[in-house]
């Protein structure tokens, strides 16, 4: 058995650490008047994931672990609305949606 010292160890952790960044550059070209809507709600669910990866495992036992990542899992299912939104939108380009996309799934599932 591998002992994990901290949530920052886990790949579904850096992972979604590196999607974060990734979602910072693609909505810095978004339109300016999307500043206070879709890019604001993009980023903080993006942001979500690690930050409720990392608030569980701060808590005092497992089920609470377990909560954090059930919402880390919503704000990953919310991200994934929010681009499709993008990217109809025009916002993405479809082939940088996909790869994002796949990157939610990967960290969805873990």
């Amino acid at each position: 058995m591998i002992k994990i010292k901290s949530v920052e160890d886990l790949d579904v952790f850096k992972k979604s650490h590196l999607m974060v960044l990734r979602i910072y550059e693609l909505t810095k070209r978004f339109p300016v008047d999307e500043r206070y809507g879709l890019i604001s709600q993009i980023r903080r669910a993006a942001y979500s994931i690690p930050s409720n990866l990392m608030e569980g495992s701060n808590r005092l036992g497992s089920k609470e672990y377990r909560q954090f990542v059930g919402i880390a899992r919503g704000s990953a299912a919310e991200l994934k609305y929010q681009l499709l939104l993008s990217k109809d939108l025009g916002y993405v380009p479809a082939e940088k949606y996909n790869e994002i996309e796949k990157e939610i799934l990967e960290i969805s599932v873990c």
